[in-house]
């Protein structure tokens, strides 16, 4: 297989199916919601299928002081996992404080995992978190500590699995909403979507 897509849902993959029949070379798998039932779709697809590529695709909030806005795209030139770590009197301390690579051939990662394939020319920093984002204070805390501009929570957990299996991996998602005080009546989610799985078959047809 030349290329595994990856989504969270099905609606954040229907286009990719619509559109990318039998002989594409592309396989579409929808992972589920979640760190866990992401890294385990991805890597039954990886030992089954061997693909040459992955490509995460998606929907997420951009942080207050990202210069993003609803309906844009832009795929992940890191990815960071914004909650892996321990909490202190002094605050946060993520893996690198604690000495705990989670990747650790041939390069030691902790939070931060590299990507390698960008769809899109907006790159910029992802996060991916287990609890979504839900205040303005929180959005802005972990923005600032970790100088991330978009919010999801699949991310990490597929470019970790890739970084362990030698497969290169990028990641491009449309902003559904602005993370700051939960109001779900301000999010475009299909939008982000559509625009999401538009940017992907963009790139397919370059390459």
């Amino acid at each position: 297989m030349d290329l595994l897509i990856c989504v969270a849902t099905e609606f954040e993959g229907a286009v990719l199916r619509e559109r990318l029949g039998a002989g594409s070379g592309v396989q579409i798998v929808r992972m589920g919601v979640g760190p866990v039932n992401a890294a385990h779709a991805v890597t039954l697809a990886i030992a089954g299928d061997r693909p040459r590529a992955l490509i995460v695709c998606g929907v997420g909030g951009a942080y207050p002081g990202s210069g993003l806005g609803v309906g844009d795209v832009a795929c992940a030139e890191l990815e960071c996992y914004g909650d892996l770590g321990a909490a202190s009197p002094t605050g946060f301390l993520d893996m690198k404080a604690l000495g705990f690579p989670i990747v650790e051939s041939p390069v030691a990662l902790y939070n931060e995992l590299p990507l390698q394939i960008f769809p899109v020319p907006r790159r910029v920093k992802f996060v991916t978190v287990t609890t979504c984002t839900g205040t303005d204070a929180a959005a802005r805390a972990i923005e600032a500590r970790t100088g991330g501009a978009v919010e999801s929570m699949e991310g990490a957990a597929v470019a970790h699995v890739a970084h362990l299996h030698g497969v290169p991996v990028g990641e491009v998602r449309g902003i559904s909403n602005i993370v700051t005080n939960r109001d779900t009546s301000a999010w475009r989610l299909n939008d982000a979507a559509m625009a999401a799985q538009e940017a992907v078959l963009a790139w397919i047809a370059r390459r």
